[in-house]
């Protein structure tokens, strides 16, 4: 009787088969789950530029309800246009967050002007304008705050063994959080006296 035995070469062949199957299925996975970790980035930052076009889309029609109202001064619209601008063309968070401050900036200066305008304080479209705009502030708190976590797990997943070596050779890169403007880690000092 003859026996079916495997020669040592062939079980060497299959072993080596054996481990590249399974190192291919572990690249096909790890690679699979570093594309989901990053589109989910990119869609959370869409949200976040979303909620800040949304905000800046607001505020004209605010800046519409102050002219009808008051002496109005056209230099903060264009600040305002500017800053608007800036806001569709910002690519990074560092760039939105820039020109989200130099918005609240105009925004600032306008609401100076409203305060000299008592009537303007009670008008029912101004006041509804300013409870949407607070609402958006709101939003895009929250939609930062999503994207931030969004990268977190995108970083924490591109830069933790083993899939690090994927992520490198394919050119998956750490990305930008959004952080805190400067002097926010200061309260602001209240005086009653």
């Amino acid at each position: 009787m003859a026996k079916n035995k495997l020669s040592p070469m062939w079980i060497t062949l299959i072993v080596i088969g054996v481990i590249v199957f399974f190192s291919v299925l572990w690249f096909i996975g790890s690679y699979n789950g570093l594309i989901m970790v990053d589109e989910t980035v990119n869609e959370k930052w869409a949200n976040v530029q979303t909620a800040y076009q949304r905000r800046a889309d607001l505020i004209p029609n605010l800046v519409e309800t102050v002219k009808a109202y008051s002496d109005y001064e056209g230099d903060i619209l264009t600040e305002i246009t500017n800053a608007r601008a800036s806001i569709g063309k910002a690519a990074t968070p560092a760039q939105l967050q820039a020109a989200g401050s130099q918005l609240n900036s105009a925004l600032s200066r306008l609401l100076v002007v409203v305060e000299n305008y008592p009537n303007l304080k009670a008008n029912e479209n101004y006041l509804s304008l300013q409870d949407e705009l607070a609402g958006t502030e709101n939003r895009v708190k929250v939609e930062r705050d999503i994207y931030n976590q969004a990268v977190k797990d995108y970083n924490i997943k591109t830069r933790r063994f083993p899939t690090l070596l994927i992520a490198r050779m394919l050119g998956f890169e750490k990305k930008d959080m959004f952080e805190a403007d400067e002097g926010t880690e200061d309260a602001p000092k209240v005086n009653f006296g």
